[in-house]
């Protein structure tokens, strides 16, 4: 059985006000994009960012057309001492957020999510720009469809598929904490 798929490129540009132990991270923060157990891709690490790290790392990959969500995990390194990487914050990106809906699937979309750390607790921001390369052929509809089959999404505009409501502030002059619950 053959598996269509599409290509995504996402684009990881920058977190804001990453902690560990409500302490600002201070370097060597990236990031690990997952579509897949099998499928995942890492940034370049980020040596002076600190807890507001910038990386502008376009990645491409693979994307089955039955994927749900993609998952960011943002970790930094240790120091050479302790060695070994944290965890500072995960968000898991529904493919409904930018298949489907008003945009064409290849329109280049700009989000930022909410990151919680490995207790659930609120971590930061991650902002990112992604896009499919090619088309998933009426992935919108399976997509939303298996949103509802899962109990995920409400119905919008009296149509009887179901997707996943997504609101992204875009509004300049309030603190960028202020806009995210």
């Amino acid at each position: 059985m053959e598996t269509k798929s599409g290509t995504l490129e996402i684009t990881i540009l920058s977190a804001e006000d990453l902690r560990i132990d409500n302490r600002p991270v201070k370097k060597n923060a990236f990031v690990v994009v997952s579509i897949d157990a099998f499928n995942s891709k890492t940034t370049k690490i980020d040596r002076e960012g600190g807890s507001y790290p910038s990386w502008n790392d376009k990645l491409v990959m693979e994307m089955p057309v039955q994927t749900r969500f993609i998952t960011l995990q943002v970790k930094y390194c240790k120091g050479s001492s302790s060695g070994g990487e944290k965890v500072v914050g995960v968000a898991r990106i529904p493919v409904t957020d930018f298949v489907g809906g008003y945009s064409p699937e290849t329109c280049l979309q700009h989000l930022s999510y909410r990151l919680r750390d490995p207790k659930g607790l609120k971590n930061g921001i991650i902002n990112v720009c992604l896009r499919l390369k090619e088309s998933l052929h009426d992935c919108s509809s399976q997509a939303a469809a298996a949103a509802g089959s899962i109990g995920l999404g409400i119905p919008i505009d009296g149509r009887r598929d179901f997707g996943v409501v997504t609101g992204i502030p875009i509004c300049s002059g309030y603190p960028s904490n202020a806009l995210f619950r």
